[in-house]
């Protein structure tokens, strides 16, 4: 969705509200900064007009006293400013990766299956971190630059109104017209880096992912020119942008060369005709000189702040996005006395995958679910689980529709083991914990056992303490499974769902985690998925997916 630069400023400036009681402050401490950074120049200027004999309002003792002083004041003040822009940004930013991972949680997994993962790290790490660039260098220097520059404009309009339209007209030349100027020159500039930055982040995480076919097959030369293609077309789109910064900075600086002189020739102009005293021609001009600093920051924002719009673009497009299957916070609370699915049918993108299935779960008993491939035996168990919304029919657990269950209540009656679990590069304990946060390490080892991978944990060099690695890349697809089962034992919900369970299994490690879940017949209700028809004769009753019959 494409934004105006205004919109993503207001929705930027939105997050911020809960800071304004620093941003305020920070807003008014830069201003005074920088009037004391002008006025050292200006009283300067006062003291030559006293060396040159010409009478001012200050004594030449009363100038060097001030200007000490507020030499000093520039510097608490600068600093005191720039530590509260900075501290707002971080905690900003903190607020947003809170915020974006949280509702990656909500779009996941409908809305994240198809995304490119290259460019959602791009967008939490570096677009993220781009707009600290927006609240520590854009919302206060655009507020700093407008009052300061209000101000500078009266005083040296006190000296003659037209100087005061003079010094109007430079400020807003150069803090407004020439960043407009040069965003519109940018263009799409900067959201076509940003977009070529997520799609080379991706390139290079599937690169690594898949380091080993690569070596392989041979495949490294390929991959390395195909690489160097994409970062040449990454640099063609940063030498634009950085082109038009460079088109920026000689506008600003012929601008705040050509304005100081514009007033000085303005005013001695009116000087020659006793319109205004020396002073009138030496003090507005040595201030239209040492005025422009907020302004050219303003100016400066130019070219860099379209990478920051690019970046906010992309973070708003993810916390703008609506769920495909909302999380449901007031529905009801249940404990699990069955499931059911009543002529249910579902579509992937207008693809039919399910179409008329019904089966009946009892309150315990292993139910089998097969089916050829791809006849949409796991999109099933994804359905029980409210991943995604049936097209036709009705889901029920506990004798209510799926969609008036609170989900965490529904998420927590039941436990689901895909064909690839994913792990956290952290200790296998830990890996295990997602699915009890409070579990004893009794509990774990129990689970542990009922998989069949408690004796090999326990043959590792640091036990349940051994790093399970990047992505479990540490453990055999086996293993990984295994350990998947544990999680779902740990988990101990009323309603187990087994996708494949034992595809990656030797057939002795496959008997002992049928023979567990065999042993939940008694108490838990069981839906299992397979190919296997070993892993099919545990289950009390079997239903195939593809016509929705029972066989």
């Amino acid at each position: 969705m494409k934004r105006s630069k205004i919109k993503i400023m207001l929705s930027l400036g939105a997050i911020a509200k809960p800071l304004l009681y620093i941003m305020i402050p920070a807003v008014l401490m830069g201003v005074a900064g920088y009037l004391c950074a002008e006025f050292i120049t200006i009283l300067g200027g006062y003291g030559l007009v006293n060396i040159l004999g010409f009478e001012t309002a200050f004594s030449l003792k009363n100038i060097l006293v001030i200007i000490g002083i507020i030499a000093v004041l520039r510097g608490v003040l600068h600093y005191a400013e720039q530590y509260s822009n900075h501290y707002i940004a971080f905690r900003l930013l903190a607020i947003l990766r809170d915020k974006v991972f949280g509702k990656l949680r909500e779009l996941c997994p409908a809305k994240l299956e198809c995304k490119d993962r290259g460019s959602l790290i791009s967008v939490i790490t570096s677009d993220i971190e781009l707009l600290e660039v927006f609240y520590a260098h854009t919302i206060s220097p655009i507020a700093i630059g407008i009052i300061s520059s209000a101000i500078m404009a009266v005083f040296i309009g006190q000296y003659h109104f037209l100087l005061g339209i003079i010094a109007a007209a430079a400020y807003i030349f150069v803090g407004m017209v020439i960043p407009i100027i040069i965003s519109k020159i940018c263009g799409s500039a900067a959201e076509n880096f940003r977009r070529e930055n997520g799609k080379l982040s991706g390139f290079v995480l599937e690169t690594l992912y898949g380091i080993s076919e690569i070596i392989r097959f041979s495949a490294g030369e390929k991959r390395i020119l195909e690489m160097e293609k994409r970062t040449e077309k990454l640099s063609e789109k940063d030498r634009i942008l950085k082109r038009n910064n460079g088109i920026c900075s000689a506008v600003t600086t012929v601008s705040v060369t050509i304005f100081p002189i514009i007033i000085l020739a303005v005013s001695a102009a009116l000087y020659r005709n006793n319109v205004i005293d020396f002073d009138g021609v030496i003090i507005p001009t040595i201030a239209m000189f040492s005025s422009f600093g907020p302004v050219i920051a303003l100016a400066n924002l130019g070219g860099g702040l379209q990478q920051t719009f690019a970046a906010a673009d992309r973070v708003l497009d993810i916390l703008e996005e609506s769920p495909s299957v909302p999380e449901i916070t007031e529905g009801a609370e249940i404990k699990f006395t069955g499931a059911n699915a009543d002529n249910v049918g579902f579509s992937y993108d207008n693809e039919k995958v399910l179409e008329g299935v019904s089966l009946d779960i009892p309150r315990s008993g292993i139910i089998g679910i097969t089916g050829r491939s791809g006849s949409g035996k796991s999109t099933l168990l994804k359905l029980f689980m409210r991943f995604w919304e049936t097209d036709l029919g009705e889901i029920s657990v506990s004798a209510k529709n799926i969609n008036r269950i609170k989900t965490s209540s529904l998420r927590n009656s039941e436990s689901l083991v895909t064909q690839d679990t994913h792990f956290f590069k952290d200790t296998i304990e830990n890996n295990l914990r997602i699915a009890k946060p409070d579990a004893t390490r009794e509990e774990i080892e129990a689970a542990c056992k009922m998989a069949s991978i408690h004796d090999f944990i326990l043959s590792l060099p640091k036990g349940y303490e051994t790093e399970a690695g990047e992505l479990g890349d540490m453990l055999s697809g086996g293993e990984k499974q295994r350990l998947g089962a544990a999680r779902a034992f740990l988990h101990d919900s009323d309603f187990m769902l087994f996708d494949e369970p034992t595809s990656n299994l030797d057939a002795l490690n496959e008997a002992v985690i049928l023979k567990s879940i065999a042993e939940q017949k008694d108490k838990k209700a069981v839906l299992l998925v397979s190919h296997r028809a070993s892993t099919m004769r545990i289950a009390d009753s079997v239903y195939s997916v593809e016509n929705g019959r029972k066989c």
